[in-house]
């Protein structure tokens, strides 16, 4: 395999780093890369790999551009709205560079299809934006013998680290068990800086072409954590926990998670046909409350715990938050106190 003349004037300012060059130019090229997620950290991967020259790019995602996206996913515009992500990137990334092939997936990565898809790349770049995706893509990573470029955003700080790559450690050396639903939500019901994405997605998109051409000080066995607000960096060392052994998927890994929970669920449209035979409780904060709800008490989650008594059982209760994430730490708070009273979550919240 060469490089055609147009590729040398495309790739001209990598061929003239003696670190790249033509060879490194050429690893780019016959390379396989996944990325998950076409979203805030997606965006800015995507982006840079397609401009680096990696030959053969998957993207999977099976969400739509909304307008709320625009904030910090730059491939879109206001035309885009409603347009699968996926096909949409893809589309704009081939007039960045028309020598690139991309593998559209317009579905989420499951148990079903994460092995069979990664089998087929050199390198997966998760850019999801929740914990069942994560732990997903890193025991479908450690079972498929696949380097792991991990990207993570929240509010104002981000964190990069580079997981299996040579038998380095995992997902699960740095982070064993997911954290309780509702103590770490998504950026849909605490925001994030629209630069944070760009930043931490272009490190990640460094990270891959450093793996590609051997190049430079991989973050294997390091977790990058980089802050807006003060412009610092810092960089943990962690080691391989050999204990810890991935040969299959889990069976669930919203249920691994936390996400599903024996609690009932109730969905918005069953509610609004039955809303009558309920009460509501909002446990969102006070600023969420005044930009929209749907009624019933509001209590803060973080104030359930104090002010239960002000709870009105008297009915069935339906307790909801933006994402359904919330309300299920505060059916568990309730439960424990009050066992015997009836409680449901709303699936999906009312965001």
């Amino acid at each position: 395999m060469k490089l055609t003349l147009e590729e040398k004037k495309q790739y001209n300012r990598h061929l003239i780093l003696n670190e790249i060059g033509e060879k490194g130019q050429l690893k780019l090229k016959q390379a396989k890369v996944l990325v998950i997620g076409a979203g805030g950290l997606g965006c800015p991967v995507l982006q840079y790999l397609t401009a680096a020259g990696v030959g053969t790019i998957g993207i999977i995602d099976d969400d739509v551009v909304d307008q709320s996206n625009l904030q910090r996913q730059v491939l879109y515009t206001i035309d885009d709205i409603g347009k699968s992500k996926a096909k949409t990137a893809a589309n704009r990334l081939g007039k960045l560079n028309p020598f690139i092939k991309f593998d559209v997936y317009q579905e989420k990565l499951t148990r079903e299809n994460a092995i069979s898809l990664f089998e087929k790349y050199d390198i997966v770049v998760d850019g999801s934006d929740n914990f069942s995706t994560r732990y997903l893509t890193n025991d479908a990573s450690v079972i498929t013998e696949t380097a792991l470029v991990y990207g993570a955003i929240f509010k104002f700080e981000g964190q990069v680290s580079v997981f299996n790559y040579k038998k380095s450690a995992s997902y699960r050396c740095l982070y064993p068990t997911p954290p309780k639903p509702g103590d770490s939500p998504n950026c849909s019901e605490i925001g994030v800086l629209g630069v944070l994405p760009g930043i931490i997605g272009s490190l990640q998109a460094n990270e891959v072409i450093k793996l590609i051409c051997e190049i430079g000080d991989v973050l294997t066995n390091k977790l990058l954590i980089y802050d807006t607000l003060n412009m610092r960096q810092m960089i943990l060392k962690y080691e391989k926990n050999s204990s810890i052994i991935i040969d299959k998927l889990e069976e669930d890994y919203d249920f691994f998670c936390g996400i599903k929970t024996s609690n009932n669920e109730i969905t918005l449209q069953e509610l609004e046909n039955n809303l009558e035979n309920y009460n509501l409780l909002d446990v969102r904060e006070d600023w969420e409350r005044e930009d929209y709800n749907i009624g019933g008490q509001h209590i803060p989650l973080d104030e359930i715990d104090d002010r239960l008594d002000e709870v009105d059982f008297s009915k069935p209760l339906i307790v909801y938050c933006a994402s359904g994430n919330r309300s299920k730490t505060a059916i568990k708070t309730i439960m424990e106190n009050k066992n015997k009273v009836k409680l449901l979550n709303l699936k999906g919240g009312c965001f």
